[in-house]
C-alpha cells in the first residue's frame, strides 16, 4: 500500500491500460473510479492480436519500458489469478538479421536460429526459411481476460467500476481539472487519468488541448479451434499466426481499405488460404470472427504519457503497442501520479514535445 490513501482519481477507459492503471493506483490506496462509455474491454483491446512484442527496430525512444515489459507481466502473473500468459516464444523472418535490437539491447542476431532449429520449434512448417528470429521469453495473453483479471485486481482494493457511463465534459477551476461530468453525474476527482485510447483526442479537445492520435486500424482474426497447429508465434512475410489456450487460430493482417474484397471476412478468408499453404495438417480453417481494431497511434510513433500543459490534474496514456506495455506503464504512472516520482523512462514519451515552441 502505498502513500495515496483517499487521492481521488478517475480513470478514463476500461482497456487493458486503463484496467492496469486502476489497478496500480487502487493498491497505492487512491480511492479510484473508473469509467468506461460502453463494456470493459469493449475497444481496441478485445481486438487485438496480443503479443508481448519487446523487439524492436534501433533507434528506438522507449527501448526502457520494452526492456521491463516482460517482468511487468511475470509480476503480475504472481498477483492476479486470472492473469494468464502464454510464454510460447515469438518466431519472426518478416525483418533481416542485424535489423532489431531486443528489448534488453542486445543484438536480435544473438536469438538466430537455423532451418532445423526452426522445424524443431514449428514442426508443421511446409516452407522454413534458413533462418528467423527466435525470442524464447516472449509470448501472448487473452487481453480480454488479462483485463477483466486487472478490474478483479482493482476492485478487490476497493476501486469502483462505472460501464455504460460516458463522460461529457470536465469540471474545471481555473486550469485545474477538479472533476468529471458524465451520464449519471459529476465525479470529483484530485487527478483525471485519459486512457480512452483513440477516443483520447475528444476528451483533451473537451481540455482545450489537442494531441496528435491517429486511429490506426488492423484487423483481428479467430478461426475455430484447431488445437497443436502452432507452437510459438509465428510473424512472417505470409502470416502473423498463434493459437489460443483453447487451440483457436488466431491471425493479424493489416488493413488495406473499404473495398469489399478487402473488408475482414474476405481478408480473412485469404489469411485462411495461406495458413493452409504455410502449414501441415489444416484440412479445413472456419472464420469464427474478424473485426478491425483502432490502435491509438501518436503521430511521432511514440507513446504520450504524462500530465498534460496548460491543464492541472490530467494525466495521459496513449500508446501502441498497448497490450506489450500496460503492465509496466500502470505501474510507473501509478508512481508518478501517487509517490511524485518521475520516472526516466517515461521521459520521451511526455505530451509537452507536442507544445514547446
Amino acid at each position: 500500500m502505498g502513500n495515496g490513501q483517499g487521492k481521488r482519481v478517475v480513470v478514463i477507459g476500461a482497456g487493458i491500460v486503463g484496467a492496469s492503471l486502476a489497478y496500480h493506483l487502487a493498491g497505492k490506496g487512491a480511492n479510484v473510479i473508473l469509467v468506461e462509455a460502453q463494456g470493459i474491454a469493449s475497444g481496441v483491446t478485445g481486438s487485438s492480436f496480443a503479443w508481448i512484442n519487446t523487439t524492436h527496430p534501433e533507434p528506438d525512444p522507449i527501448a526502457q519500458l520494452r526492456a521491463s515489459a516482460i517482468e511487468e507481466y511475470r509480476r503480475l502473473e504472481t498477483q492476479l489469478p486470472g492473469m494468464e500468459i502464454r510464454w510460447t516464444g515469438a518466431l519472426s523472418y518478416s525483418v533481416m538479421p542485424n535489423a532489431a535490437l531486443s528489448a534488453s539491447g542486445k543484438q536480435a542476431s544473438d536469438h538466430w536460429v537455423s532451418r532445423s532449429q526452426i522445424l524443431d520449434l514449428e514442426p508443421n512448417l511446409k516452407n522454413p526459411p534458413q533462418a528467423a528470429l527466435f525470442v524464447a521469453q516472449e509470448g501472448a495473453l487473452d487481453a480480454v481476460a488479462a483485463t477483466h483479471a486487472l478490474i478483479a485486481g482493482a476492485e478487490a482494493y476497493g476501486a469502483k467500476i462505472l460501464t455504460q457511463t460516458r463522460v461529457l465534459g470536465f469540471v474545471t477551476q481555473g486550469a485545474k481539472v477538479s472533476g468529471v461530468e458524465t451520464t449519471i453525474g459529476c465525479i470529483d476527482a484530485d487527478i483525471v487519468v485519459l486512457a480512452a485510447g483513440t477516443g483520447i483526442t475528444k476528451l483533451t479537445d473537451m481540455l482545450e488541448v489537442s494531441l496528435p492520435i491517429e486511429a490506426s486500424p488492423a484487423i483481428f482474426i479467430r478461426y475455430k479451434p484447431q488445437p497443436n497447429l502452432v507452437h510459438t508465434l509465428i510473424s512472417s512475410p505470409e502470416m502473423e499466426v498463434r493459437q489460443s489456450s483453447d487451440g483457436a487460430l488466431l491471425a493479424a493482417e493489416d488493413y488495406l481499405d473499404e473495398a469489399m474484397e478487402n473488408q475482414p471476412l474476405a481478408i480473412a478468408l485469404r489469411t485462411a488460404k495461406t495458413i493452409r499453404n504455410e502449414l501441415h495438417g489444416v484440412n479445413s480453417i472456419d472464420v469464427e470472427s474478424a473485426c478491425v481494431g483502432l490502435r491509438p497511434i501518436p503521430a511521432d510513433g511514440i507513446p504520450i504519457i504524462g500530465y498534460l500543459p496548460k491543464v492541472v490534474g490530467a494525466y495521459v496514456c496513449a500508446m501502441h503497442p498497448g497490450i506489450t506495455l500496460a503492465a509496466i506503464v500502470g505501474r510507473l504512472a501509478s508512481e508518478e501520479i501517487i509517490d511524485g516520482v518521475a520516472s526516466s523512462a517515461l521521459y520521451p514519451c511526455r505530451p509537452d514535445r507536442f507544445f514547446q515552441a
